[in-house]
């Protein structure tokens, strides 16, 4: 009985782990018409590429860097 409880917690705990992944915001700038933009996902380096040096907890503060970047400006 205790096995099935200690299973069924951790196939739960698994499963809902990435639901708890917090989301983090890059300034990416496109490959083509030099332009950045904040962004979710993680800059690819050939279609987008990473106009900051690092991920930003919100997308208030990726868009403050934006405007500070001379890269963006």
């Amino acid at each position: 009985m205790i096995r099935k409880v200690l299973v069924a917690a951790s196939i739960v705990t698994l499963v809902s782990m990435p639901a708890f992944a917090a989301t983090q915001y890059w300034v990416g700038k496109d490959a083509t018409t030099k332009k950045c933009s904040v962004v979710s996902t993680k800059p690819d380096g050939k279609k987008v590429t990473d106009a900051g040096t690092k991920a930003y907890d919100s997308q208030a503060n990726a868009e403050k860097a934006l405007k500070m970047l001379k890269d963006c400006k």
